[in-house]
């Protein structure tokens, strides 16, 4: 663990995102996805653009945009899914960890950072808890949810609202760019709290609500298309350090509006995406662990 720590994945990110923004020759396009798509499934059934020819780079192939019809936004629950992927973990956050994959932890304030003033947000301050976990849940009879989904290198690779929602606040953690695949995150303890995330938080009808999308090993690159002062990968950082910037302000006091299924962002290959919230007691997930979801079906509801 300690050697694969010490590989330079961010200098390394940062030269796979600038080899994928290399443009390719128009006769060199096909082979060259087609072997991604071979390698990786990808359904180009799905995507906007189907000719192979149209994509420039990698890039623009990694970050193609799907039909409209390909992935219907479920009415009927509260919450979807915000991507393409797998299911690593979900359920109740208990003694203040949560679960990457099964059996390994992390501390739920290491990964989203000490509390954010209660005056960016539009709940009501609940009195202080003994705990960070207790502190987020601002309604009495709620319990804090997580929800972790995995993005492989042939999925859908933009991610979009879960639900409906103000973003206040966006937290940007530089770190390392260490892999997310299922088999590492088994024997790296806590990281998701090692690697560059950028969290978004804010509140939705029950209370809390956040979602942060983890960067991995040739994904330096995380967009959110509302934050143009947002930029990852950046050369130098100081480890465990943090940027902070509010949507709250004097011309906006309510921060930016998102409807469930509307588009949020994108990661330039593969990652993760954590969902933590806060919900009545009878929130049910409707999902087994391992299995494979797209965008627009239903996580969960009450």
């Amino acid at each position: 663990v300690a050697l694969y720590k010490s590989v330079p994945t961010r200098l390394l990110s940062r030269a796979w995102g600038r080899l994928n923004q290399v443009e390719l020759p128009t006769w060199l396009r096909k082979p060259v996805y087609s072997l991604y798509i071979w390698t990786f499934g990808v359904n180009m059934k799905e995507a906007a653009v189907e000719d192979l020819h149209h994509y420039r780079n990698l890039s623009e192939f990694f970050r193609r945009k799907l039909k409209p019809q390909a992935r219907p936004v479920c009415c009927l629950h509260s919450v979807i899914s915000p991507s393409d992927g797998k299911i690593l973990n979900f359920g109740q956050v208990k003694n203040c960890e949560v679960e990457q994959v099964k059996g390994v932890t992390y501390s739920l304030e290491s990964f989203l950072g000490p509390r954010i003033c209660t005056e960016e947000l539009h709940f009501t301050q609940a009195p202080p808890g003994n705990s960070f976990q207790q502190q987020l849940v601002t309604k009495q009879g709620n319990e804090l949810y997580h929800c972790v989904i995995y993005l492989a290198p042939g999925d859908y690779h933009c991610f979009h609202s879960p639900t409906d929602w103000r973003v206040s606040h966006r937290r940007h953690f530089p770190g390392s760019l260490m892999s997310v695949n299922p088999g590492v995150a088994r024997w790296i303890k806590e990281l998701f709290c090692h690697n560059e995330r950028v969290v978004l938080t804010g509140d939705w009808k029950h209370g809390f609500f956040s979602l942060t999308a983890v960067g991995a090993t040739n994904v330096g690159s995380i967009r959110i298309y509302f934050d143009q002062d947002l930029h990852t990968n950046s050369p130098r950082y100081s480890k465990g350090s943090y940027n902070d910037f509010s949507f709250i302000s004097n011309n906006n006091k309510e921060g930016i509006p998102m409807r469930k299924g509307e588009h949020l962002g994108e990661f330039n290959l593969g990652s993760t995406i954590v969902l933590i919230f806060e919900a009545p007691k009878d929130f049910k997930f409707h999902l087994k662990a391992g299995q494979k979801i797209r965008f627009g079906e239903a996580l969960g509801s009450l």
